[in-house]
Formats: C-alpha cells, sequence, structure tokens
C-alpha cells in the first residue's frame, strides 16, 4: 500500500481538478448564450463572496468566488445563480429590454443554452478517453478461461479451463474485459452463461460472486466478480477514427455504470456509504495527482463526466432541471407558471443541500481520523 499524500496535495489536487472543470462548463452555457445574443450578467467560479473579479465592456461580472464547490452563469433577467426567472422584473421590462434577456429566447435557445454545459464536460471526457487510446490502445484478451481464482464462483458452477464465453444472458460478449465490466457492478445476481466447450454449447447458470477491492491507498469498493482470469491480454494500437469511435463507448459505458450505480443505492443493493461528495473527491484528486498526470488526467474524465451525468438529473435548479421546465413547456405551448417554477427550484435546491449535508457527512466518517 503506498503512503498516503501530503495534505497539501489533496487541496491542490481538488482545486486543480474542479476549478478547471466547473469553468468549462459553465464557459459552454456562456458561448452558446453569447452565441444566441443573451446577456450575461455574473460569471462565477466558485459561490458565495466575491474574492477578486473584473467588469469586462459587455457589463459581464467575471469573478471568483470563496466556495469553491461549483459555479455559475447568471444570464440577463435570472433571479439567482440557479437561473431562476424573477417574474417581476421579466414582466416589467420594455421590449428595449427584453433584447438580450434570456427568458425571452426562444425555447430551443434556452434548451440549447442549458444543455451546453453538461455537453461541454462530455466533450472534456471524450477527448481525453480518445487522446489515451491513441497514445497507449486497447486492452485486448479473448473471452477463454484460462485459470480460476481460490473460491471461484464460475469453476463453481462447473465452468472449465479452455471454455470460451459466448454470451452473457443471451447478449454476445467478444472480449473478456466485456465480461469484466458486465458483472462488477452485480455482486451476487444470478446470470447465465452460454459458453462453447469444444464445439459444444453449454448453459451455464452462475451467481456472481462478491469482493472487497482495496487500491494502492486503501480505497474500498465492492464489485462482482465470476473469480475467472483470461489468457494474456495484449494491447492493441487504434488509428484516429478508432480512439475517438471508442472514446464514445467509453462514455456510454461509464454513464451506464453511474445510473445502475445510483439505481442501486436507491433500492438499497449498494450501502448509501458508496456515496461521494468534496471531501471525497478532493481525496482522490490528491491521491491520483501523487501517482502522476496520466492518473489525473484520466480521473479528470471520469469527473468530467460525473458532472455532466449529475447536471442532467431532472432535479429543479440543475439543468436537467430546466430541460424537464422546457419539454413541459413545449408539450404545454406555454411556460411553468411563475408561482410553480419558484416552489420547484425552492424544493431542488432544498433536495441539493441536503443531499451535500449528508454526503459531506458521510465523507467525514469515512476518514480514518475519525475511526472507519
Amino acid at each position: 500500500m503506498i503512503e498516503s499524500p501530503p495534505f497539501w496535495l489533496y487541496i491542490v489536487g481538488f482545486l486543480l481538478l474542479l476549478g478547471p472543470l466547473v469553468t468549462v462548463h459553465e464557459f459552454g452555457h456562456y458561448l452558446m448564450g453569447r452565441l444566441f445574443g443573451v446577456g450575461v450578467e455574473a460569471f462565477s467560479v466558485g459561490f458565495g463572496k466575491e474574492i477578486a473579479g473584473f467588469t469586462d465592456k459587455r457589463g459581464t461580472r467575471w469573478k471568483l468566488s470563496a466556495l469553491p464547490l461549483g459555479g455559475y452563469c447568471q444570464f440577463k433577467g435570472d433571479m439567482n445563480p440557479a437561473s431562476m426567472p424573477d417574474a417581476a422584473k421579466v414582466a416589467a421590462m420594455s421590449p428595449a429590454e427584453r433584447d438580450g434577456s434570456f427568458h425571452h429566447a426562444p425555447l430551443w435557445q434556452r434548451s440549447l443554452i442549458v444543455l451546453a454545459g453538461p455537453l461541454t464536460n462530455i466533450v472534456v471526457a471524450l477527448a481525453i478517453f480518445a487522446s489515451f487510446n491513441l497514445a497507449y490502445g486497447r486492452v485486448e484478451a479473448p473471452p477463454v478461461v484460462d485459470r480460476f481464482a481460490a473460491g471461484s464462483a464460475a469453476e463453481a458452477a462447473g465452468l472449465e479451463a479452455g471454455d470460451r464465453i459466448v454470451a452473457l444472458d443471451g447478449a454476445p460478449v467478444s472480449d473478456f474485459m466485456a465480461i469484466r465490466r458486465e458483472v462488477a457492478l452485480y455482486p451476487g445476481r444470478a446470470i447465465e452463461l452460454t459458453v462453447d466447450r469444444e464445439g459444444d454449447t453449454v448453459e451455464i447458470p452462475v451467481t456472481v460472486g462478491e469482493m472487497i477491492q482495496r487500491d494502492t491507498f486503501g480505497n474500498e469498493s465492492r464489485v462482482g466478480v465470476l473469480g475467472i482470469y483470461a489468457v494474456e491480454p495484449r494491447m492493441v494500437p487504434m488509428g484516429v477514427g478508432e480512439a475517438v469511435g471508442q472514446a464514445f463507448v467509453q462514455s456510454w459505458q461509464m454513464a451506464e455504470m453511474m445510473a445502475v450505480g445510483i439505481g442501486q443505492i436507491v433500492t438499497g443493493d449498494r450501502s448509501v456509504q458508496e456515496l461521494g461528495g468534496p471531501i471525497k473527491i478532493a481525496k482522490f484528486s490528491g491521491e491520483q495527482l501523487s501517482l502522476g498526470p496520466q492518473a489525473f488526467v484520466w480521473f479528470a474524465a471520469l469527473i468530467s463526466l460525473n458532472l455532466a451525468f449529475i447536471n442532467l438529473l431532472p432535479i429543479p435548479a440543475l439543468d436537467g432541471g430546466h430541460l424537464a421546465f422546457y419539454a413541459a413547456e413545449a408539450v404545454r405551448r406555454k411556460p411553468i407558471g411563475a408561482r410553480g417554477q419558484e416552489v420547484a427550484f425552492r424544493a431542488g435546491v432544498a433536495v441539493i443541500l441536503a443531499l451535500m449535508v449528508f454526503v459531506t457527512i458521510n465523507d467525514l466518517l469515512s476518514l480514518p481520523i475519525l475511526g472507519r
């Protein structure tokens, strides 16, 4: 096990990670807004009291704020950084003042402006994944059982060395890594493996085993395993087109894992202790930074995707909440009433704050200094 990094590295890692990712997210909103001629009143990295800033010639206040847990882009006509409309202010606007108001922009423009933030984070992740694919290639291993781990669930179920796994629950598989990804999120799940054994097709039901994985810093994660090893894998180089295509596949797989993980926490299949907040992000970012730039940049891609995923959840005050309102507006042919929006936004902010408190307490309890 590697010794924990010095405390200052956690702070540096957190700032190097979250600062740029939040900035590019908000800059996506900003650029799309500017493209459609929408006025931007404030662009902030962080929340709370302004530490430093300046006002540009367009009247936008660019600022660095005290709480480095996010950021915002406040458009003309917004009541607050969450882009909640100021109904009284919007209604009192003259025709001239409505020019450049976010809430007077066409619905499709507002939707694209909101969507631009998460999309920018996705583009960042795609660029990182594609760069790594181009530089290092991909791991390739045929789905053939070479040997078994001690206590292997697959061996107990009847798999044999030399078996080729051709399908998992009826879905064809052509690579060992695909099997590993599929079972990792489902410890204890009953699955059926279709195996090619010397030309014969054999159906083998298996209950996925469970293992607590520990990384070099002692961080634990609960994963599903079959207890099988592949033949020696090899690295296969990729061209530019394949590297970009594989980056899309990787991003989709990561998003699926996030969705499944959240679903399992909601249904009780996973512990809420697996949720992480700012403290855990700072811990992991410092650890990855201590391993070198490659590990840190890869981790940044994962967090960038995570930011996009979370922001697209249909919770009022998040980008996904705004998009849900716009979808309702498109169906109803008119916006949700000001009172309804206000109640929903306040409820959304309350949910987000409660979740932040919960995950922060969760993070603190997971620190070794507090006994866990």
